[in-house]
């Protein structure tokens, strides 16, 4: 009778050991999990942390690479500027000793006249037009009693001519009334003329009257920007900005070369990089056509053997002159 209730008894007992020992192993197996999960130092977390970090580091490299990795280049300074802008001035003058205005004149007001004009068109359709125009009126006197529609009519083929005939008019008559029919040789006072600016009187004071000026027309402007001299589109902030790196004497000489380079070798749309002899000096190199061969086809002028844009030119240019205009103009 008493040995009925021990079985269950012991089996009870047997059960729980057993049950306990499951309970221990158990804990005993998920002990390192939970303590290494608390250190965070399983294969798969350290995976994890390292594909974190790589994405957190290029992302960061992403924004911050060009400072670090790809520093930008280090800014030319005024005093390299400066002696690379006067090298170039050295070379522009081995290349074009000859360098000269290229309006056809013999007195201040032939070429006050004459630049006057040359505005929005070539300097060789003023000159094919100016030898009759002033046969008819040689002076200040003489254009300012023409009448309005006569003067149109001569000056026509270099376009805009009403704008131009009253600009014409208005300067010859200041010029009659005002400075007793001579050009004056001071700026301020060629300024105060009808259709008569800052380049205008610098093209009149540097080749007339031998007074140093910078003429900033549109190959000058986009030279001296790609030249790095200035980033200006202002013409009067770029003649100041020029007028700095240079000394006063060379002003004059100094447009005369960097035109004549923009005519002939550094176009406007498509610069002949490629045949330019201070390519080395540039920082705009390869704007336009590298290739040596296609680049001296681009040349033009004297350097691509054509004629000048002067009818008349000095003595010592290389180049043929300009044909005549063809029907002459004729006046009305």
């Amino acid at each position: 009778m008493n040995a009925t209730p021990e079985k269950p008894a012991a089996a009870k007992k047997a059960v729980a050991k057993k049950a306990a020992a499951k309970r221990t192993a158990a804990a005993a197996e998920q002990a390192p999990a939970k303590k290494t999960a608390a250190g965070k130092t399983t294969p798969a977390k350290r995976a994890t942390a390292k594909k974190t970090t790589a994405k957190k580091a290029a992302k960061t490299a992403a924004g911050k690479a060009p400072a670090k990795t790809a520093p930008a280049r280090k800014p030319e300074s005024r005093v390299a500027m400066v002696r690379r802008a006067r090298r170039i001035n050295r070379e522009l003058a081995e290349l074009y000793p000859y360098a000269h205005p290229e309006l056809d004149f013999t007195n201040p007001f032939e070429l006050l006249v004459a630049t006057v004009l040359s505005a929005q068109t070539t300097d060789l359709r003023v000159n094919q037009t100016t030898p009759h125009l002033f046969a008819v009126c040689p002076t200040p006197e003489d254009m300012a009693a023409m009448p309005p529609e006569k003067l149109e009519e001569l000056i026509r083929p270099t376009g805009f001519f009403r704008a131009k005939t009253k600009s014409l008019l208005g300067l010859s008559a200041a010029l009659r009334d005002r400075f007793g029919g001579e050009v004056p040789g001071r700026l301020e006072d060629l300024v105060t003329l009808p259709g008569v600016g800052r380049k205008t009187a610098n093209v009149v004071l540097g080749n007339a009257f031998g007074v140093p000026g910078i003429t900033v027309d549109t190959h000058f402007g986009r030279l001296a920007r790609r030249f790095g001299w200035t980033t200006a589109e202002d013409a009067e902030k770029v003649e100041a900005d020029v007028a700095a790196i240079f000394p006063k004497s060379e002003w004059t000489m100094l447009s005369h070369r960097v035109v004549f380079h923009g005519r002939r070798v550094c176009h406007s749309r498509k610069p002949a990089c490629g045949a330019c002899a201070i390519a080395p000096l540039c920082p705009a190199y390869g704007e336009g056509e590298t290739d040596p061969e296609k680049a001296r086809k681009l040349l033009k002028y004297e350097l691509g053997g054509q004629p000048g844009q002067r009818l008349k030119p000095p003595a010592d240019y290389p180049g043929r002159p300009a044909p005549p205009m063809t029907p002459p103009v004729a006046a009305s």
